[in-house]
């Protein structure tokens, strides 16, 4: 069966591409320039194949410029635009019957609960994007089967997030980073690449997903389990101005986080292999 991968680069194409090559997929992984390329020469990359796995997207927690708002923007929505543009340009027979895209927790409005029901999305640059994002995959034909992973905080030993905390941590200078009451939606990349695996060959899987553990966090918990876990004192804290000073408005993405739960995936019996922070922790540092 033939996969194909945009952003095959990333921590979380590397573990998807290496999972379905180990279990026998042909996964044809897809240059960024080609995303922005003309999309019958994109066209002819998708043919004959059985699914897409749409990964594309430029770092999103920078500070949002001008200039970096639209090379995300772009990242996202216009190369998505060019994949479904593609298909549609394919005879219907050699059109890929599936597309799988990753999206995130961030279209979420903070300090409320969320299942896939809620429409209470949040009011800022990087919600309006994913809401775009999101949205693109209405233009994909009827006959392809669309899922939508709204993805949280990736964990996993070589994740952007743990080599970003972990020599703080370690230092015994971690702590919580604002109020520490914001919520921390996470998930072990083990369960990230399951789920995209199973939504491949499952026909059931359709629509959106939140992609993140069943136990609901704060960022004041991750920090104590992150201590806990290392044997480090955890108390000193992050000023919320501090964040805003590095990273402008995109530091609402670690101040402002939404609660998230995974209704649709429990409903399914998806089996979470990590579903608790301290699951996760355990297995990221076991070999340290």
């Amino acid at each position: 069966m033939k996969v194909v991968l945009t952003g095959a680069n990333g921590y979380i194409g590397q573990n998807i591409k290496q999972t379905l090559q180990l279990k026998g997929f042909e996964v044809i992984a897809i240059d960024r320039t080609l995303l922005y390329g003309h999309h019958l020469k994109l066209a002819k990359e998708l043919a004959n194949t059985h699914t897409v796995i749409n990964l594309a997207g430029a770092p999103i927690l920078k500070r949002w410029t001008k200039k970096n708002k639209t090379i995300i923007y772009n990242s996202r929505v216009s190369t998505t635009r060019n994949l479904c543009k593609a298909i549609n340009a394919l005879p219907h027979e050699k059109r890929p019957t599936n597309f799988i895209s990753a999206s995130a927790i961030g279209i979420y409005r903070p300090d409320v609960r969320h299942d896939e029901t809620s429409s209470k999305y949040a009011n800022h640059f990087a919600a309006r994007v994913i809401d775009d994002w999101e949205d693109t995959l209405a233009e994909l034909p009827d006959t392809v089967r669309k899922t939508i992973f709204r993805i949280g905080v990736v964990l996993g030993k070589d994740s952007q997030f743990i080599k970003q905390v972990l020599p703080v941590f370690k230092l015994g200078l971690g702590g919580k980073m604002g109020s520490g009451l914001q919520g921390f939606p996470f998930i072990h990349i083990v369960d990230l690449v399951s789920a995209f695996t199973q939504a491949i060959t499952d026909d059931s899987f359709f629509g959106i997903y939140n992609l993140v553990a069943p136990q609901q966090i704060n960022n004041k918990e991750l920090t104590k389990a992150l201590g806990k876990q290392l044997n480090r004192p955890t108390f000193i804290p992050v000023p919320g101005f501090l964040l805003y000073l590095a990273f402008g408005q995109a530091s609402t993405l670690i101040l402002e986080n939404p609660v998230v739960i995974p209704r649709r995936l429990k409903t399914k019996g998806f089996n979470f292999q990590y579903s608790t922070i301290e699951s996760c922790l355990k297995h990221i540092f076991s070999n340290n």
